[in-house]
């Protein structure tokens, strides 16, 4: 077991946003945490990775309890975060923003080598890497706080919400980068997306919360087909940015800045 959640309630306030979750997660496996606005998913996975203390329950990375801990700490036993909005540091450059996914890392000797190889997912990047994230489109964004969260080395990447503002050619872009991260290199990932459907394609199991609790769980490619599942949470079609199986090998980053660009013009027009 990778990961482990049981039993866990966080609060804000007197407000009680997620009661008794519990759920797991294998190494090499993909689960979407699905659900509507309010139902308690960010709040769930920000208490994984750190970002808010539960009031109860308790949290398992492999054997380490990491219950409460501090978000660099959590860092350093293999849990990488996207957070919701990309969050890029906006003045600060490419590589420096990359460099910061590292800096809780006590092993630095291998920076340059995987710097290279996140230069190889995304070559926009290389070609910016002094350039202030700030002009980047938000697909670049997306691409750079996907790169940095690589740079701690992760066992399980917490993704919050990635389609969120972006193109739906873009969104199946970055669903196929998801995909491409767990065939080839055996990544865990825990992904937090609204559009569920996209979410359930991609992943191997999937979670529904409901008003912060666990409404349904199961295996993802039988969730997709269930009608209460059509009917409740994927609009009652399976028409999606990710409707299909995805060829992760056909990811272009050329047709990715060519439909950002397409996406600023138009939206310049309509203004």
């Amino acid at each position: 077991m990778l990961l482990a959640v049981e039993d866990l309630n966080v609060y804000y306030g007197h407000i009680h946003a997620v009661k008794d979750v519990s759920f797991a997660i294998e190494s090499g496996e993909i689960v979407a945490l699905v659900g509507s606005n309010g139902a308690g998913k960010s709040s769930t996975i920000k208490a994984v990775c750190g970002l808010v203390k539960p009031r109860r329950g308790k949290i398992m990375m492999r054997d380490s309890d990491i219950t409460g801990m501090r978000s660099e700490s959590i860092v350093r036993v293999g849990i990488g975060y996207v957070p919701e909005g990309r969050r890029v540091f906006p003045q600060m450059s490419v590589l420096e923003n990359l460099m910061l996914g590292a800096y809780a890392r006590r092993d630095k000797s291998t920076l340059a080598q995987e710097l290279e190889t996140i230069y190889g997912y995304f070559p926009i990047l290389a070609q910016r890497r002094n350039q202030l994230a700030a002009g980047l489109s938000g697909g670049e964004q997306q691409m750079l706080a996907l790169g940095r969260a690589l740079m701690t080395r992760p066992r399980l990447l917490v993704l919050d919400e990635p389609s969120l503002g972006l193109a739906p050619i873009i969104v199946k872009q970055v669903f196929a980068l998801l995909q491409r991260l767990n065939r080839e290199e055996g990544l865990a990932i825990l992904l937090v997306e609204q559009n569920a459907y996209a979410a359930l394609r991609i992943a191997h199991r999937g979670i529904v919360l409901e008003t912060g609790q666990v409404r349904l769980h199961g295996k993802a490619a039988d969730m997709v087909k269930d009608p209460e599942v059509q009917a409740l949470y994927l609009g009652g079609s399976s028409d999606s940015p990710v409707s299909s199986p995805i060829d992760s090998g056909t990811l272009q980053q050329n047709d990715l800045l060519k439909t950002d660009a397409k996406s600023a013009v138009n939206h310049q027009v309509e203004k």
